[in-house]
């Protein structure tokens, strides 16, 4: 038998034994085993692990170096702004100031914390904790409001700087368990009428979604896509939106 024929041989039983060498599995074990300056985490190459490998003002998500928001939180923001989407923003409605809280000249003007009738002016009352006149109420239970929530441009997802409000509603909604809520979905007027309806609806489908691993009944909030077909006339940040409303 020829060698040529034995070599072929060969390597068909090399083959059929599984010998050889083996093909390298995607994937890391450590960060030696990634080009620089890409780093190992959960057996993957990436950007980073956390916010130390970012460039400043960059932080980590989701294994990528992101711009950091300017803020998550309210409190975060100059006296009288509101933290929406991770940026500081004027207010211009009273639904994004909180419970009992007013929009006056694009400021917040929040009640005053307090625990106790004592502690508040002489036509004030001390309702859930915050300075309010008893006479004004609210349209359905006395110091609960529910808040708009807004988005990015073209994302329907639920940023840091909307959590609180969204627990703020959900709290709102627990003390009127009977009464159902619409959650209506707005977007600027960028992309196709057809792109935005399905925009709109895929936030307000994303505010039901949170509302519901809170514990929220999904029967009582009905999600209603309105597109870029009611515009707030105060910019596209402001359209980027989910409003509540009992229904």
């Amino acid at each position: 038998m020829g060698s040529k024929v034995l070599f072929a041989l060969a390597m068909v039983l090399a083959v059929l034994c599984g010998c050889g060498d083996k093909p390298k599995k995607p994937g890391c074990k450590g960060d030696k085993d990634c080009k620089k300056p890409l780093v190992c985490a959960d057996n993957k190459c990436v950007e980073c692990k956390d916010g130390t490998q970012c460039p400043k003002g960059k932080t980590c998500s989701g294994g990528t170096c992101i711009a950091k928001p300017q803020c998550t939180r309210d409190d975060q923001c100059a006296l009288g702004q509101v933290c929406q989407a991770g940026s500081c923003k004027p207010c211009s409605s009273n639904g994004e100031c909180g419970p009992g809280g007013t929009c006056e000249a694009g400021m917040c003007k929040r009640p005053k914390a307090c625990t106790k009738d004592e502690e508040c002016a002489d036509d004030e009352d001390c309702i859930d904790g915050l300075c309010r006149n008893s006479l004004l109420g609210s349209n359905i239970d006395a110091g609960c409001a529910l808040q708009t929530v807004y988005f990015g441009f073209d994302d329907s997802s639920i940023q840091a700087s909307e959590r609180d409000r969204l627990d703020g509603n959900y709290t709102c909604m627990t003390k009127n368990k009977a009464q159902s809520v619409l959650l209506i979905g707005h977007t600027d007027t960028s992309g196709t009428e057809e792109y935005n309806i399905a925009l709109s609806e895929r936030r307000a489908q994303s505010v039901a979604d949170y509302l519901a691993r809170l514990g929220g009944d999904p029967a009582k909030m009905q999600v209603v896509p309105q597109g870029e077909t009611q515009p707030t006339g105060n910019g596209d940040d402001k359209d980027r939106r989910v409003e509540f409303k009992w229904k």
